[in-house]
């Protein structure tokens, strides 16, 4: 399950439990919103709560990664998984962004609203 929220060029998601591709489509479609009236958007995911994923949304995530490497100036990602962190890192090979790795919600959307 996954909870999004908009506003601006931020995106902000929440994933609870299992991460489908069905969540990762809503996903999408919040992000292109945000893309076709702001240029570029930000990113606010928090995987506190996430159990698992599927390997559709690990593929499925990498496709669009690679289909818009230029949308994302700032994604910050909420998570005290280590694995997580890595593979949130790992992600800058494909994508022009800062991405950052946080333990707190609030750490990460101050980082955010930096200049």
């Amino acid at each position: 399950m996954i909870s999004i929220t908009t506003h601006n060029n931020l995106v902000s998601a929440a994933v609870l439990g299992n991460f489908t591709l069905a969540d990762f489509r809503e996903f999408e479609e919040h992000v292109r919103y945000v893309l076709r009236f702001n240029g570029k958007a930000n990113l606010l995911i928090d995987l506190r709560d996430m159990v698992s994923q599927t390997l559709d949304v690990a593929l499925e995530e990498l496709r669009f990664t690679r289909n818009h490497p230029e949308a994302f100036e700032k994604i910050a990602i909420v998570t005290e998984n280590p694995w997580q962190q890595w593979e949130a890192l790992l992600s800058n090979l494909f994508v022009n962004a800062t991405i950052e790795a946080f333990s707190d919600e609030a750490s990460a959307m101050a980082w955010l609203n930096q200049p």
